[in-house]
């Protein structure tokens, strides 16, 4: 049956709340969830930051942390997943859901009539699913009536329906609100979808409000972890700000500088190679400041290679060798792409999968036992076969899509942030990182977050590029930033796994020396993580094992026992054996006179500091409820996450292999992150006074403050109520 044109709503002011303000503000409690190809870490709580942690943590305990369900709730949400699976199946199905291209209300409208899994065959079933309104909007209506929702309780309970699958409205809300797939209409398709068929399944869901507000009880009366956090939360801290140094150090002459991603596992690493020698390292979000999109036509492809909260801006193509030489038409992208549609043609038909695992089974057979008993040989095979067949192993970047103007501003930034206008070194390098590991279904969260869950180089390639142009440098140079001429920018890539530097450079550039002192740093860096790993001897043979096999469940640890984010220059902090538990970001007081820098630093890397902090914190707490669970259970579902079994709800969180030692010891810390900034306590108040986002964090109990002045050198804790208190030395 066809759908009639809405009549035209009445001109007249409503009487009652907006419906959409009802939609919107159910909405707020769910945090968006990326997919898996783009893996970053978001708080679980998000959408309740404006509460006090404790007030928050309560609430998450009776939405999220449910122990028991419903039969009829556990029914609407197996027929929800069902559907959505078919409906967001990110390219894996054979045959894609019909009529997907309407939409995810009006697809489903659609097919549901014939869904004997949900009607049962029962008459009113089938009468009532042949019949739902034309817009969403209007089901959505029908169904909170039929289940005698009040208007003063509909926006709570249509949180309560979202609750109740939380991975799966994460990531509706990201396709709605960060994916270019989708637009906002999407969050109301799925709110309708979803209240029709727990109107369906389950006509009793109103007692979903008082169960809700039963269990708040329960929870308000419970004793609240932050107790117990506090006092590991004042112990870190103590220690951490006696041993931090206030002191100026003399200034050395480096023989090459590195700007490191502000990953809490490059702090190691950094301090291993400063000990080879005179090297001086910076701090940088490992996006490198350029919201950039990287086109790969290999895999044709595009993703975003900046931060969640940021919008990418520039359109960048990755130019493999290998493709110029075989030319625009006959590339090895389009190869690669033809091979790969033959074989998912094959792999995903009817009849055909069975002749290919009779094909390709000896060596399928042969290949799992090669890369099982010898993961390290495997890998060097895989990769002699890649060069055999010609895919590029490297790429490069061209920066002329991006406006001159636009280039010097990112330049300038960068160079400003981090402090480094003068003094240069020879060679500089800005090094991304990325992670290396098989078969990891959160491959992508062991990647720079600030790449969007990507390897960065691409970004250092090109703002390597960008400061070695000679019409950037005489824009810096008028901004009184005098690059010397002998002054060579080189990009390089951190593998966090291995702790190997990979340098990117061309063969006239003499890097013999720096290539020795990187190797001994990441012996060093290996060492200095095996006395805090309890997975025992980290050593480059063991390291790229780990690397290199299917089977490990641990290829490393990740940003666990994240704890502080550091926002001043190295000699604070240089030499201090911080754990790898700390970000580190550059910043000089004295070189940002308006606070310009501090507030681009404390509205984006510190709140992407924070988000990381509290996936690992909540993980840790419950891996069921914000975790994914053990890697053990865990089945991928449509390319878009994981599943405990075969229909559970997305599992949004971090692997208890990732948390955890053992099935019950922790090897996270959990607790909140902290924050100390080196710079005035005057610039901090006028940033948080304007940034509500910022003052939410600390007002409520999010994120813990302290300031160094760098005049006095007293250390100052911003209290919850916004003033300042005079820390104990």
């Amino acid at each position: 049956m066809e759908c009639m044109a809405p009549p035209e709503k009445s001109s007249s002011p409503p009487t009652k709340r907006p419906f959409e303000e009802i939609v919107a503000a159910s909405w707020k409690t769910v945090a968006p969830f990326w997919p898996l190809e783009d893996f970053v870490a978001v708080n679980p709580l998000l959408g309740v930051e404006e509460l006090p942690f404790e007030e928050a943590f309560a609430q998450s305990r009776a939405h999220f942390q449910k122990k028991t369900c419903p039969q009829e709730l556990q029914a609407a949400n197996r027929a929800t997943i069902k559907w959505l699976q078919a409906y967001f199946y990110e390219g894996q199905a054979a045959f894609p859901m019909p009529g997907r291209q309407k939409g995810l209300y009006q697809s489903w409208r659609a097919l549901a009539p014939y869904d004997a899994q949900i009607h049962q065959g029962k008459k009113e079933r089938i009468s009532l699913l042949s019949n739902l309104p034309c817009d969403p909007e209007s089901a959505l209506t029908l169904a909170l009536s039929r289940l005698r929702i009040e208007e003063k309780d509909r926006s709570l309970f249509l949180s309560l329906l979202l609750g109740s699958l939380p991975g799966w409205a994460g990531y509706v809300k990201y396709q709605a609100l960060f994916s270019k797939r989708a637009g906002t209409h999407l969050l109301l398709e799925y709110m309708a979808l979803r209240a029709s068929l727990v109107d369906l399944l389950f006509p009793d869901a109103q007692s979903l409000l008082t169960r809700y507000r039963d269990a708040l009880q329960r929870a308000q009366q419970e004793r609240n972890p932050l107790e117990e956090m506090q006092q590991r939360e004042q112990e870190y801290r103590s220690n951490l700000l006696s041993r931090l140094q206030t002191n100026a150090l003399p200034k050395k002459s480096p023989i090459a500088q590195f700007v490191f991603c502000i990953d809490t596992r490059s702090e190691p690493f950094r301090r291993a190679l400063e000990s080879t020698g005179a090297y001086e390292t910076f701090g940088f979000a490992g996006f490198f400041g350029i919201p950039l999109e990287l086109y790969d036509p290999i895999t044709d492809k595009t993703y975003a290679s900046c931060p969640p909260l940021l919008e990418a801006k520039h359109r960048v193509e990755k130019v493999y060798c290998s493709a110029q030489k075989a030319g625009p038409k006959r590339s090895v992208g389009t190869y690669f792409r033809l091979m790969k549609q033959i074989y998912r043609s094959v792999k995903y038909t009817f009849v055909t999968p069975f002749s290919l695992v009779e094909f390709l089974g000896f060596f399928a057979g042969t290949w799992t036992a090669l890369r099982t008993w010898a993961p390290k040989q495997s890998s060097s095979l895989e990769n002699l076969f890649s060069e055999a067949l010609g895919k590029p192993k490297d790429y490069r970047v061209d920066a002329h899509s991006i406006p001159l103007q636009e280039q010097c501003i990112y330049a300038e930034n960068m160079l400003r942030m981090i402090g480094l206008t003068d003094n240069f070194a020879p060679q500089v390098f800005l090094s991304a990182h990325g992670s290396e590991t098989q078969n990891n279904p959160h491959a992508s969260s062991l990647d720079c977050g600030a790449c969007g869950g990507h390897h960065g180089d691409g970004n250092a390639k090109l703002l390597a590029q960008i400061c070695n142009d000679p019409a950037v440098r005489s824009y810096l140079k008028r901004a009184s930033i005098v690059i010397p001429e002998n002054t060579c920018f080189f990009a390089a890539k951190h593998n966090t796994t291995t702790d190997e530097m990979l340098l990117y450079s061309d063969a006239s550039s003499d890097l013999s020396k720096v290539r020795a002192d990187l190797e001994k740093a990441q012996k060093r860096a290996l060492l200095l993580r095996k006395k805090n790993s309890p997975s025992g001897g980290l050593l480059p043979g063991s390291a790229k094992r780990r690397a290199t096999n299917w089977a490990e469940v641990r290829p490393e640890w990740g940003l666990a026992r994240n704890a502080a984010f550091v926002v001043g220059p190295r000699r604070l902090t240089e030499g201090i054996n911080l754990e790898g538990r700390c970000f580190l970001h550059s910043y000089e007081p004295e070189k940002d006179p308006s606070g310009a820098y501090l507030r681009t630093i404390l509205t984006a890397p510190m709140v992407v500091a924070h988000w990381i902090s509290a996936q690992y914190l909540f993980s840790t707490l419950d891996p069921t409820a914000f975790g994914a669970g053990s890697k053990v259970t865990q089945n991928i579902v449509g390319k878009i996450g994981v599943m405990q079994g075969n229909a559970s709800d997305l599992m949004t969180g971090l692997s208890l292999q990732s948390l955890y030692e053992g099935d019950r010891t922790p090897h996270h810390v959990p607790q909140r992150l902290l924050t100390v900034v080196y710079g005035k306590r005057s610039f901090i108040d006028t940033i948080v006074k304007e940034e509500s986002a910022v003052r939410n964090l600390f007002k409520n109990g999010w994120v813990d403050l302290v300031c160094i002045e760098p005049q006095l050198g007293s250390s100052y804790s911003l209290q919850r109520d916004l003033t300042w208190l005079l820390q104990d030395k």
